[in-house]
């Protein structure tokens, strides 16, 4: 079940990203017609450069699940199957502890439970918390930034997710026949 979650949460992650991508070409080429005009649309360049952090977000999760990242394997290819299968299993736990290790920094950035307990009225939680998340807004958008920020708590999930499917993989991967593939 959760190999079929981690699939599809897959599929949909990449479908955005590619629907960022043609929002970001969209916007850079928008960007250069308006100034060559000389009517130049300061926030297009802002919206672009947050869907694109975006985009990298969502990607990186689903490379991270394929375990297609960029690797120096030189080590590694010279180590005998089960010593490979050893760092493999690393691998993955050292990526889903980065991916709980983040959703709990994010928990304690965002502090939903406090925002919860004040009624989400922003200027009684900022003087609770001296947390000011959710009042900073973009420079030329004016929109909240926690909405763009937003990007590494549902990383965080996403990646823990794929993170827990890949360990559970590696692990049955030591008993011969039981090989899942992700």
């Amino acid at each position: 079940m959760l190999n079929t979650l981690s699939r599809g949460l897959a599929r949909v992650e990449l479908f955005t990203a590619a629907l960022l991508a043609a929002a970001i070409t969209g916007l850079i080429l928008l960007n250069i017609v308006t100034r060559a005009l000389g009517n130049a649309l300061y926030w297009t360049d802002e919206l672009a450069i947050h869907a694109m952090v975006w985009m990298a977000f969502l990607t990186t999760s689903v490379v991270l699940k394929r375990r297609e990242g960029i690797a120096v394997t030189l080590l590694v290819d010279a180590l005998p199957a089960g010593a490979r299968t050893v760092v493999a299993l690393f691998v993955d736990a050292m990526v889903l502890f980065f991916a709980v290790l983040l959703f709990v920094l994010c928990w304690r950035w965002y502090e939903p439970a406090m925002l919860w307990a004040t009624g989400f009225d922003i200027d009684a939680f900022q003087m609770e918390t001296f947390n000011f998340i959710y009042s900073e807004r973009t420079n030329t958008l004016g929109i909240p930034k926690f909405w763009s920020w937003l990007c590494l708590p549902i990383f965080s999930v996403s990646l823990g997710l794929h993170g827990l499917v890949n360990l559970t993989d590696s692990l049955k991967g030591l008993w011969p026949g039981q090989r899942r593939l992700a």
